[in-house]
């Protein structure tokens, strides 16, 4: 059984489906204004890994994750284009969707967005103002009386008494993005104003648009139920918008909403917090650029202990990198052994192999997670049987043991053998150390050829041309 951290208990407990039979949990999904970049997609492959983990523990699943397709970012930018809101977000949206298949998530079970399910969103609105939760202020948005609700700041550990939620009813917070640490009312019904443009629809209050926090509570009360098992996130989201949710749900609803919170902690870039000002936003199309495969990103974000910061370098790229092909070249040892298909993950769903001499790997993995000290035992099994001469029978039991642990982690296997495409960019620098080099200037030809090893390709020159390789 999977034990896992709580955010609100701050204590281990073990992921269970309430029936028993399906593990029903929400993750909050992407806000489809631009390409996500590393950072998102860190927090998706881990809790891409955590399905893998539960389903091939046994357990089925149903797996919910919203579209953010409405707020404050996706009007701002639709209208600075002259783009209907839907068309706009509909690119990203297929963007997305094109990541996350190249670093192999599995898709959800359900994938609502907010737009579609404004009518749920306002009649969860209608339950809270009938209860007492909600009130109309003077500008005819709908804001949530926080001091209404006894249990605010449990899941972010908030001292009651520094909240001051008496003196709430003047503090009121009616953006989406508002200061993190900033405890107030909050906004469940934008009045429609000039800059939302043509984006806005009727409801019991007014013309307006939904609040950005309330679409999850509405989402996943109807996919879910009042009381789910487990409610995940990046660590950001705990303070205000996870906490707002709880509030939203419970006061609405009923129920306990979710019974476990998995947040996954943020990721750095060469040790510093990602910022648009830093230039250090990777998104999955300026690594390919670069000559990194989408499997060494996949390697990276799940090899990190999802607790502790991850901090993302390009020299980890390349260790990622020499690490799969580590591992591919052990798979294939196995394969020519074994001489039987490639098991998939559906494969080993329907027939869970046991951990064999990776008992240790998956013992890490249930673990709360523990995918580096997972990795540490398999390259450590590695080293004691690739060269052990297995019967076929044991080479096939031994790969399907293996491949439990890389299916679940979604790591992709490359060949190690099979030539690689070397990307438009990487070929132009070739290129022109190629002819830096037989016009005799050798410290360009220097300068590139260390350009491309920092990007990840060697360069062999040949008579009459060169070849590219990985590095």
């Amino acid at each position: 059984m999977l034990n896992l951290y709580d955010t609100q208990s701050g204590a281990m407990k073990p992921v269970q489906a309430e029936d028993g039979k399906q593990l029903r949990f929400y993750c909050c999904g992407p806000t489809v204004y631009a390409a996500a970049h590393i950072g998102n997609f860190r927090t998706f492959v881990v809790q891409d890994v955590f399905r893998r983990v539960v389903e091939l523990g046994g357990l089925r699943t149903k797996h919910v994750r919203n579209i953010t397709d409405v707020d404050d970012k996706t009007i701002r930018n639709s209208c600075a284009q002259g783009v209907p809101l839907q068309e706009y977000t509909a690119v990203w949206t297929d963007k997305f969707h094109a990541d996350c298949k190249a670093l192999n998530c599995l898709p959800p079970h359900v994938e609502p967005g907010a737009v579609a399910h404004i009518p749920e969103q306002i009649e969860l609105v209608q339950m809270l103002m009938d209860k007492g939760h909600a009130y109309q202020s003077d500008d005819g948005s709908v804001y949530f009386r926080i001091s209404s609700y006894a249990d605010y700041g449990k899941l972010a550990h908030l001292d009651r008494q520094s909240l001051k939620l008496g003196e709430t009813a003047n503090t009121r917070a009616d953006t989406d993005e508002y200061e993190k640490d900033s405890v107030a009312d909050f906004v469940l019904w934008k009045a429609r104003r000039p800059e939302d443009g043509p984006n806005f629809w009727p409801s019991p209050w007014g013309e307006g648009r939904p609040g950005w926090h309330l679409e999850c509570s509405a989402m996943s009360h109807k996919y879910l139920g009042d009381t789910f098992d487990l409610h995940s996130g990046g660590v950001d989201l705990v303070f205000p918008h996870h906490e707002n949710e709880i509030a939203q749900s419970r006061c609405a609803c009923g129920g306990h909403s979710a019974r476990h919170w998995f947040h996954v902690t943020h990721l750095l870039v060469d040790g510093a917090k990602m910022s648009k000002s830093l230039g250090n936003m990777y998104t999955l199309d300026q690594l390919q650029a670069m000559g990194y495969t989408p499997a060494a990103l996949r390697y990276l974000l799940a090899a990190g202990y999802y607790r502790r910061p991850l901090n993302f370098t390009l020299a980890g790229m390349k260790d990622a990198t020499a690490a799969l092909n580590k591992l591919g070249r052990f798979d294939k040892e196995l394969a020519k052994r074994a001489g039987d298909k490639e098991p998939t993950y559906r494969d080993l769903l329907k027939k869970r192999p046991e951990p064999g001499p990776f008992a240790a790997a998956w013992a890490s993995l249930e673990d709360d997670l523990n995918t580096p000290e997972a990795l540490g035992h398999v390259f450590s099994v590695i080293k004691t049987i690739k060269h052990a001469d297995l019967s076929p029978e044991e080479a096939a039991a031994t790969r399907r043991s293996f491949r439990m642990i890389t299916e679940a982690l979604g790591l992709q296997l490359p060949d190690p053998d099979a030539d690689v495409e070397a990307p438009e960019e990487i070929r132009a620098l070739a290129d022109e150390r190629w002819a830096a080099r037989s016009r005799k200037d050798w410290a360009a030809a220097d300068a590139l050829r260390a350009k491309l090893a920092e990007l990840g390709w060697a360069m062999k020159d040949g008579k009459d041309g060169y070849q590219l390789t990985k590095a």
